[in-house]
């Protein structure tokens, strides 16, 4: 078996990877697993970690480690026209007699997963491509819910900024009279359930909070307006803002995805609220400050959610299970069960379809004011974070992380430079 992992890392894909590595252990059939070591380049590439030869407990603090350093991962795509590439998949696979793919990642993923089986099956590798979901944007999956509850990475980044809010708060409230405005940017491109989180910090409404999403559409003037409504009923006002809210050109930068990359661009969303803010004023003395929180709400690891990694371990148990099943063309899901105590399922639903479906946040669960999201949202975001923070291990003051041994399976194979690295 061969387990990769694509695009942006959370706090609990190395728990996926561990329930996957655990779980295979319990399935003959499997035989060795390998890690393609920064996704599929690596297994352009033929760099194929040897996690069967890893200490059980090096495996074991897969949960406690963050992000995505045990095998890595990367925004290397395959697109359609790079021939080269998928022929040398295949070829890598062949050579290793790997009967086995699961990748773990979001909709880009999926459709990889499921171009490479399919492949696969057209040149007579028996090959079972499974998807194991990934991404702290909860934009993997449908609208409606139908086919992934939430993702895994998810539960973690919302604990994230329900704690960075609460204290904030704390520290606005004291420093007011200097300070009455903090603008905080939040990650999440096109869709709000980054920000939205912040909303689990006051589900009261007793903090003068206002939150705009991605889908908040208004002017930068209408942003001032509201920011200094609330200065003039409460004296102070934080803002939590998502970095794919419309401020105008911000020089991005793309990746190679084709997605923006914010924190990659020349300027934020955040300086450029602030900027504007302390420009046309504030009903009140002092200034606007700004926080831009970066790649820390998806490795933040003494904020991970205990259910987010429970649940994403699951979600790597599922995924081993049914690969050894044969169950190929699936991603392993959650699924929420009805019922006013929360609990979920572990399943499967097509990669076609997970491939080519795009998840937006509800309207229902915008509030009206534009600036805040509604008690429907908290219901279902609530049971993500959990009632705990997670206990790390501990040397000498410092975190005890997984470290595997660099044992790669021998390479069988001519050196290969993926098409699109090539100058």
């Amino acid at each position: 078996m061969v387990v990769a992992q694509s695009g942006g890392p959370t706090a609990v894909i190395n728990s996926s990877l561990r329930g996957v590595i655990e779980a295979a252990r319990d399935f003959v059939s499997i035989g060795a697993v390998y890690g393609a070591r920064h996704g599929i380049e690596g297994v352009l590439r033929e760099e194929l970690l040897d996690l069967s030869a890893q200490s059980p407990e090096e495996v074991a603090l897969l949960r406690y480690t963050p992000s995505a350093g045990s095998i890595g991962t990367c925004r290397y795509k395959l697109k359609k026209g790079q021939d080269e590439d998928f022929d040398r998949v295949i070829e890598v696979f062949k050579a290793h007699d790997v009967g086995y793919f699961l990748y773990n990642g979001g909709n880009d993923s999926m459709d990889t997963a499921n171009k490479i089986a399919e492949l696969a099956h057209r040149r007579g590798l028996d090959l079972v491509g499974i998807g194991v979901p990934k991404t702290i944007d909860n934009d993997v999956g449908d609208s409606e819910f139908r086919l992934i509850d939430h993702t895994p990475g998810y539960g973690s980044t919302a604990k994230y900024w329900m704690h960075m809010v609460q204290n904030a708060n704390e520290e606005n409230e004291g420093s007011s009279p200097a300070d009455p405005v903090l603008v905080m940017q939040a990650m999440g491109r096109k869709i709000g359930f980054i920000p939205a989180a912040a909303r689990l910090a006051d589900p009261s409404r007793e903090m003068p909070l206002q939150i705009y999403l991605a889908e908040s559409h208004c002017s930068l003037a209408e942003l001032a307006d509201r920011v200094n409504d609330q200065l003039k009923r409460s004296g102070r006002c934080l803002v939590v803002i998502s970095e794919g809210f419309d401020v105008g050109s911000l020089g991005e930068v793309k990746d190679s995805f084709g997605h923006t990359a914010f924190s990659s661009s020349q300027i934020t969303v955040a300086q450029t609220v602030v900027n504007y803010l302390n420009e046309v004023g504030l009903a009140a003395k002092g200034a606007a400050r700004g926080n831009v929180s970066g790649t820390d709400q998806r490795h933040a690891m003494a904020y991970a959610s205990t259910v987010d990694l429970d649940e994403a371990y699951r979600s790597g148990q599922k995924a081993a299970e049914l690969a050894a099943t044969g169950q190929s063309g699936f991603m392993a899901t959650l699924l929420r069960e009805p019922g006013p105590i929360y609990s979920v399922r572990y399943d499967k639903v097509p990669l076609a379809e997970v491939a080519n479906s795009e998840r937006s946040f509800p309207a229902g669960w915008i509030a009206p004011s534009g600036c805040d999201v509604t008690d429907d949202f908290v219901r279902y975001a609530r049971p993500l974070v959990g009632d705990e923070m997670v206990s790390l291990p501990m040397i000498d003051g410092r975190q005890r992380l997984a470290r595997f041994a660099p044992i790669y399976a021998q390479k069988k194979l001519p050196e290969y430079v993926p098409q699109a690295d090539r100058k």
